[in-house]
């Protein structure tokens, strides 16, 4: 196997808590388990960690199935779970081959092997990461449910901001130096836009805040006629409007664009991601994007976006109080 210099490889698989790097594991955490997928997030996550330099946390999980170790005895056991950590190891191992360009570029690599469920894994690195990486959908395995249904969980559980990178972001051509956040009104949403405001500065690129509303006339009979569309299309304008003044407080030389768009909020976040830089959300709502984005329709944005998606968990920002002022 290839020696990838400047990688931190002494708490490879030594549980968290004994070693002070796992311990305060901040920077970008990316979790992998071999495949095409994870590769794809961890080539994503060690461009974050060089862009915003920060260290970089390749981590992976494994456990023994339990049809498995049932049928061992102790002995036997102990041996299995010997292999299953040697496969982890050189799983991390090799994702770190994988990135050696950046590593040569002064990126600081720490790798991680964790017996244990991935989403309870990564839930305990998000603790103290600055921003959590995963990819779309995995092969099973170590990280089996990592790239699955725990793309899912991480973005609704974790204290820091998570984005979920999909396989086709590579392969996008007609990508715009453009971030894009789906606002709906709520404090959660702002805390989104102000997310997305500091990594368009950060990245001298455009902040598009887009509000969708769905038809309010039409098929659903069960709107009341004196619903006027044209009057919340104008008010959801002025919002957006005051809302640009109160980001140009803090981010005077932010360049912002925002649009009102009627349709289904997910059909217009998804169609939104394929020319955006990176599309950015908050993890719960009153409705429209955030709204349900963790419920029911999670699938519809995480595992249906073109390009990587941004989830910023809640959280307390002075900045929202004086939000208030600006009508």
């Amino acid at each position: 196997m290839t020696e990838i210099p400047n990688i931190n490889d002494s708490d490879a698989g030594r549980p968290r808590g004994e070693s002070s790097d796992a311990a305060t594991a901040n920077g970008v955490t990316v979790g992998v388990d071999g495949s095409e997928q994870s590769l794809n997030a961890l080539q994503f996550a060690a461009q974050e960690a060089s862009n915003h330099d920060l260290p970089l946390n390749i981590v992976t999980a494994y456990s023994i199935p339990v049809f498995a170790a049932s049928s061992m005895d102790a002995g036997y056991a102990s041996m299995d779970d010997e292999a299953f950590r040697a496969s982890a190891l050189e799983t991390v191992q090799d994702a770190a081959s994988h990135i050696k360009q950046f590593v040569d570029n002064g990126l600081t690599v720490r790798t991680f092997v964790e017996s244990g469920d991935a989403a309870g894994v990564l839930l305990d690195f998000a603790e103290e990461a600055d921003l959590m990486v995963v990819g779309r959908r995995g092969r099973g395995g170590f990280m089996g449910r990592l790239l699955g249904s725990v793309s899912t969980a991480i973005p609704a559980h974790a204290k820091c901001p998570t984005i979920v990178v999909p396989l086709t972001a590579k392969d996008r051509t007609n990508t715009k130096d453009v971030i894009v956040v789906g606002v709906d009104g709520s404090d959660r949403a702002r805390l989104a836009v102000l997310k997305a405001a500091e990594r368009a500065l950060a990245e001298n690129a455009t902040l598009r805040v887009v509000c969708a509303i769905p038809p309010l006339g039409g098929s659903l009979a069960w709107v009341p006629a004196t619903v006027d569309q044209e009057a919340v299309f104008r008010e959801v304008r002025e919002q957006l409007s005051a809302g640009e003044r109160w980001l140009k407080r803090y981010y005077p030389d932010l360049k912002f664009e925002s649009d009102v768009i009627e349709g289904a909020p997910v059909e217009v976040l998804i169609d939104e991601s394929r020319t955006a830089k990176l599309l950015v959300t908050g993890s719960r709502g009153r409705g429209g994007f955030t709204g349900m984005l963790l419920g029911s329709t999670s699938q519809g944005v995480l595992f249906h976006a073109y390009g990587p998606v941004m989830v910023v968990p809640d959280g307390e920002d002075p900045r929202l109080e004086e939000r208030k002022n600006f009508s």
